[in-house]
C-alpha cells in the first residue's frame, strides 16, 4: 500500500536475508519507522509488544522468527524450544500456530545444515500466499459493495457507501492490502464512491492510530468516531454495512476479534445492517465449534485501560494516565460473535454463510 507515495509491505527480508524488518506500528500514526528484528528474541518480542499485530502478519512474522533461531541453531531440540517460544506469544489468533507448524514440517525432515534456508522460503511462501489471499478477499468483497450501492433508493444513487470498521484489518495486520479493508480498498481504486467509519477502537486505538493511518495515506474518505457511536448511526441509517477481520473463526462460523466488534454485530442486526466478516483460510480454526466456550480470549496489561499513548510534544510519543491511581482495570482483547449475527464471510474463495455447511462449501472436508 502507499506511503508517502511509495508501495510499501509490512514485513520483509533485510539485505542478504539473514534477518527481517518490519514497520514498528507502536509509533503510528506519528512516526513511521522501521524495525529490524535479528534474532528469535527479537521476534517474539515484536509480537507480544504488538510492533507487529494482526492475525495474518503474526503469523508471518513467526514463521520469520522460526528461520531466524535455526540460523543459530538448527537442532531438533532448537526448533522445538524456539516454536514453543513464539507460539506462546499471542494466544487467541490461530494464524501463528498455523503458519508455526506449517515451517516446522517443512524443515523437520530435513539436515540440519540445510533447515534455515528452507525455513526462509517457506516463510517467503506464506508471506506471498497470504498477499494474493488478501487480494482475493478484496475482489469478492468489492462485489457485495457493488451490489449494496446498487440496491440503494434512487435518491442514494451515486452517494457514497458507508462502511463501518472495527479494530485494523488493513494492510498492516497483514502483509498487504489487509482482510476487511481490502474490499474498501479495492472500491476506492474502482471509483465506487466509499467512506468509512472509524471506530477508534479502545484501549489501542488501533482504529484512530491505524486504521485511520491507512485510509489516509490511500486518499479513502473517513471519520473517526468513538466506539459507542456505531449504534447511534445505525439507528438513523448512516451506515449501509458493517465489515470486520476476526483472529480466529471457528468452523460453524462463530468469530473471534478485538474486543468490541459483538456489540456492533447486535447494533447491526437490531438494524438490519449487514454485518460482514473478511478472513483468510489460515484463520479458520476447524478443531473448534462453539467460539464462546472454547477460543482462549487473552487478557492484556490493565495499563493499556488506565493510560493512553499519544503524541506529547512534537518529538515524543508517551503515555498518559487516564484513571485515578487507585483504580485497577480489566483488559480482555477479544470477544466473540456467534455466527447467527454474521451476514456472511468472505474469504479468498468467494463470499459463504456463517455456517459449517458454509465454509465447507468453500474449502471441502
Amino acid at each position: 500500500m502507499n506511503i508517502n507515495g511509495r508501495p510499501w509491505r509490512t514485513i520483509g527480508l533485510e539485505e542478504g536475508g539473514a534477518s527481517v524488518w518490519v514497520i514498528d506500528q507502536t509509533l503510528l500514526p506519528h512516526r513511521f519507522e522501521t524495525r529490524s528484528l535479528a534474532s528469535l528474541e527479537a521476534a517474539a518480542d515484536a509480537i507480544t509488544t504488538m510492533v507487529v499485530r494482526g492475525a495474518p502478519l503474526i503469523g508471518v512474522t513467526g514463521a520469520y522468527g522460526l528461520m531466524l533461531a535455526l540460523q543459530v541453531d538448527p537442532s531438533d531440540g532448537a526448533l522445538e524450544a524456539a516454536f514453543e517460544r513464539l507460539n506462546a506469544t499471542r494466544p487467541t489468533a490461530v494464524n501463528l500456530r498455523w503458519a508455526l507448524e506449517r515451517v516446522r514440517q517443512r524443515v523437520a525432515p530435513l539436515p540440519e545444515a540445510e533447515r534455515a534456508a528452507a525455513a526462509r522460503q517457506e516463510a517467503g511462501a506464506i508471506a506471498e500466499e497470504d498477499v494474493a489471499m488478501c487480494a482475493a478477499i478484496g475482489e469478492h468483497g468489492l462485489e457485495l459493495f457493488r451490489t449494496l450501492a446498487a440496491a440503494r433508493p434512487a435518491e442514494r444513487q451515486g452517494q457514497p457507501l458507508n462502511v463501518l470498521t472495527h479494530c485494523n484489518a488493513g494492510w498492516l495486520a497483514t502483509v498487504d492490502w489487509g482482510t476487511a479493508l481490502a474490499p474498501i480498498y479495492k472500491a476506492h481504486r474502482a471509483g465506487l464512491p466509499i467512506h468509512v467509519w472509524v471506530d477508534e477502537t479502545r484501549p489501542r486505538n488501533q482504529g484512530a492510530s491505524l486504521t485511520a493511518f491507512e485510509l489516509g495515506r490511500e486518499g479513502v474518505p473517513h471519520t473517526v468516531i468513538v466506539d459507542n457511536a456505531g449504534g447511534h448511526l445505525m439507528q438513523h441509517g448512516q451506515v449501509d454495512a458493517v465489515i470486520v477481520g476476526t483472529d480466529r473463526t471457528t468452523r460453524r462460523g462463530d468469530v473471534c476479534n478485538k474486543i468490541g466488534t459483538y456489540l456492533k454485530a447486535l447494533a447491526a442486526h437490531d438494524n438490519g445492517v449487514p454485518f460482514y466478516v473478511a478472513l483468510p483460510a489460515s484463520t479458520i480454526d476447524w478443531t473448534l465449534d462453539d467460539g464462546v466456550a472454547e477460543i482462549p480470549i487473552e487478557a492484556r496489561s490493565a495499563r493499556e485501560v488506565t493510560h493512553i499513548q499519544g503524541l506529547l510534544s512534537p518529538d515524543q510519543i508517551g503515555a498518559v494516565q487516564l484513571t485515578p491511581e487507585d483504580s485497577t482495570g480489566f483488559n480482555p482483547a477479544f470477544d466473540v460473535t456467534p455466527a447467527r449475527l454474521v451476514t456472511a464471510l468472505i474469504t479468498e474463495r468467494g463470499v459463504a454463510a456463517a455456517s459449517e455447511a458454509g465454509l465447507r462449501g468453500l474449502y471441502g472436508r
